[in-house]
């Protein structure tokens, strides 16, 4: 059996926070074995577009992406942000290196219908967009690929997605490979049955499991969606999803999703 695979997203609350980053980065270069990073963009995008004078439309939470946005969200995403984190992490003795979809044509997608809501230039990823054997390639000569949230149509247009469907599908891509077990960085220790209570933590949810904590509404609102995306990557041969708090990288602390 090939060597186990991690792939591990972080969001906004770490990418804006230097000493939650530095500490991140600090522990992601020390987990052992194949590994693969994914990271969401953070409030540079929103910032630059300020001061850009670019107005910022969000519907349902989401960025809709006119073709100024693709822009500034490319360099941000796919420059500023991405290049941080790969210097730091070679600072940090992980060889890292950073990618975009378009990179090597990692990661392809197509973009989503204008109907019923035109979000502008994103993506959505079929299950063979990602490129596994580029995955493969890079993971073999000991590189550990970066991924941000732009990828490509393959015809010349970049497309901004979902950083954590990015996640979700190359965890998908690289089950192809190996064992993979696909880790979401959010801001709790994991799912949480009380929101505040720090002793109430989820260790284990399973598909049955899942479908009690929804009828009685411990899992309700924004988590549908993202405990949804898990299941379905698991579906689709993910060994686990585990979602924890970045700090507790390095422990077990955390809520694992598995058949």
């Amino acid at each position: 059996m090939s060597e186990q695979i991690k792939v591990i997203k972080i969001g906004g609350n770490i990418v804006d926070n230097p000493e939650a980053l530095a500490r991140f980065v600090s522990d992601f270069a020390a987990m052992p074995g194949r590994k693969i990073l994914v990271h969401g963009g953070g409030k540079e995008a929103t910032r630059l577009s300020s001061r850009l004078e670019i107005p910022t439309t969000m519907i349902e939470g989401r960025r809709v992406t006119s073709r100024e946005t693709l822009d500034v969200v490319t360099m941000v995403y796919a420059g500023l942000v991405n290049k941080r984190i790969v210097s730091m992490l070679q600072a940090a003795g992980c060889n890292a290196i950073g990618l975009s979809g378009a990179d090597g044509n990692a990661i392809r997608a197509t973009r989503r219908p204008a109907a019923p809501i035109d979000y502008g230039y994103v993506g959505d990823i079929a299950p063979e967009g990602v490129n596994t054997h580029l995955l493969g390639s890079l993971l073999d000569a000991g590189f550990v690929p970066v991924f941000c949230a732009i990828t490509h149509d393959g015809a010349g247009t970049l497309l901004n997605c979902n950083a954590d469907t990015i996640a979700s599908s190359v965890a998908i891509g690289a089950s192809r490979l190996a064992p993979t077990d696909l880790i979401y960085c959010f801001e709790q220790p994991g799912v949480m049955e009380d929101i505040e209570r720090s002793d109430s933590l989820i260790p284990l949810i399973t598909p049955d499991t899942y479908a009690s904590l929804r009828q009685s509404g411990v899992v309700n609102k924004g988590m549908i969606p993202k405990l949804d995306n898990s299941f379905r990557a698991i579906d689709a041969g993910v060994r686990s999803v585990i979602i924890k708090h970045a700090a507790n990288l390095l422990t077990d602390v955390g809520t694992v999703l598995k058949n």
